[in-house]
């Protein structure tokens, strides 16, 4: 990356920069290759953020499949964390892991997982592992949600003649869509031998000519898990590998501390074979220190996310951009790899992450407000869908990951719990999705690579020119959100 003119003394966010048109031989966006190529089997540079209100097992499949990469939160219990990378593990790749709901289920009980989305489809059968074919009672359509009854059952409402399809006959995205559109459905079920594999849709089956899934070296979807600084972290760590995780995520807030490199170093000691990711600094010294200990990737931000409110309680932090530029130069040197983690609010802040440097950026609050996060869908008085979200250090973090202490200590915990507990995270009504989110950034950030003449992420850090600009130059990018 260079500047457009001197570069600046002072530290920088993303709003204070922009991207400079340059010369260009890449003819077309989808003509560029967004693999990170970080060590990692993801396709894309987007990695969900481990905190507990963003990434779930649900979450995570459905990013792999577009080539992201989900971090499970390291205050999940272990059993759980390992109940949910073995469901990743079994879901699908080329279609859809399937929403199931009994007949009994109403259209209340839909709503807390499900709004009423084109595109997407509750298939009703009794839920188990292996549901056979001829026991699925059919599919509600999403948007057949809104118009029911709270209380109506979807078994009385699930459309019985909806065809399905067999998993041997989805040999291309063409011929799936093609079947879709002839049948006049959005989404159908996908048979295998017998038994229920999934559902397609006529978007996801677009999605598959534009996406590649991040996969294992079994062609299971791929996911990532974080562990602590504090515990048995090289038990915790090994556990995770041998249950299926392909990388290791050792976080803490303040990455930059001996408990970071004793942890690290007792990580990288056991010779797992999965890249190791290690967080969060702001600095080259602290690349450099968590590169020697063992990692191969760095978290970098300390502060810049919207449930942080560390630089306003501490003053510690630095300006993403910055923070971003200087770290991704001192890796870069060391065979390392760089992840841009908090402050990407739209996607050219993605794009601006990439340019500095980063291989991947890391998305919290922004996939939060999605079907797939953790939790019930809500609605507010107004009717707005929304999910609650909350900060990793926030007093509700606490008590998730201390819950169990006795009532004293669990007590002096909270004093010093910092943080937002609980945030409304509205959905998207034009983009409710986790996929739909991936449309939109990805689609802005293919259009980056082009304006720089960059076919690929190591391209875009050599060829990205940047330039610095007035907040009211910032003011002048955005689109007018009234009539003159």
């Amino acid at each position: 990356m260079e500047f457009s003119g001197e570069r600046p003394q002072v530290d920088l966010t993303y709003s204070d920069v922009f991207l400079v048109p340059r010369r260009s031989d890449v003819p077309s966006r989808l003509q560029v290759d967004l693999s990170p190529r970080d060590g990692t089997p993801a396709t894309l540079p987007l990695v969900s953020a481990n905190m507990n209100s963003v990434t779930g097992a649900r979450l995570a499949a459905t990013l792999a499949r577009r080539g992201g990469l989900g971090v499970l939160p390291q205050d999940m219990p272990l059993q759980e964390m390992d109940a949910a990378i073995r469901w990743i593990k079994r879901q699908p790749v080329g279609w859809d892991a399937a929403l199931v709901l009994p007949p009994e289920a109403t259209v209340a009980d839909a709503l807390r997982l499900l709004p009423p989305a084109e595109g997407h489809g509750i298939v009703v059968a009794e839920p188990g592992e292996r549901v056979a074919a001829a026991d699925v009672r059919g599919i509600v359509p999403a948007s057949r949600l809104a118009t029911a009854l709270a209380d109506a059952r979807l078994g009385d409402l699930a459309r019985r003649d909806t065809p399905s399809i067999e998993a041997e006959d989805l040999t291309d995205a063409r011929s799936a869509f093609d079947v879709l559109t002839a049948a006049g459905v959005d989404v159908m079920c996908v048979v295998e031998h017998g038994r229920l594999a999934g559902t397609v849709s006529r978007r996801g089956a677009l999605r598959q000519t534009l996406y590649r899934p991040a996969v294992d070296g079994a062609g299971r979807l791929a996911v990532a898990a974080a562990v602590g600084i504090n515990g048995d972290v090289a038990a915790k760590a090994k556990a995770l590998v041998a249950a299926g995780v392909d990388v290791i995520v050792v976080d803490t807030a303040h990455g930059h501390q001996e408990g970071m490199l004793r942890a690290l170093q007792e990580v990288a000691e056991l010779g797992l074979s999965v890249p190791i990711a290690a967080g969060n600094v702001v600095t080259a010294e602290g690349v450099h220190d968590l590169v020697t200990s063992g990692a191969s990737i760095v978290k970098v931000g300390v502060g810049p996310g919207a449930m942080c409110t560390t630089r306003m309680m501490t003053a510690v932090g630095r300006p993403q951009f910055s923070a971003v530029l200087e770290s991704a130069e001192a890796a870069r040197l060391m065979g390392a790899h760089v992840w841009a983690d908090g402050g990407v609010r739209y996607p050219r802040d993605v794009a601006l992450a990439l340019a500095a440097g980063a291989a991947s950026v890391m998305v919290g609050s922004w996939f939060a407000g999605t079907i797939e996060a953790p939790g019930d869908l809500l609605l507010d008085a107004d009717g707005r869908a929304y999910k609650e979200s909350w900060g990793m250090a926030s007093t509700k973090a606490v008590h998730a990951r201390f819950g169990r202490l006795d009532p004293y200590e669990l007590a002096r915990k909270e004093l010093f719990a910092e943080g937002i507990s609980s945030s409304r995270i509205y959905l998207d009504p034009h983009r409710p999705g986790i996929e739909d989110l991936l449309d939109m950034i990805t689609s802005g950030v293919r259009s980056s690579f082009t304006y720089a003449g960059a076919a690929s992420v190591p391209a875009f850090h050599e060829r990205a020119r940047v330039g610095l600009q007035s907040a009211a130059g910032y003011d002048e990018g955005k689109a007018l959100p009234v009539s003159w």
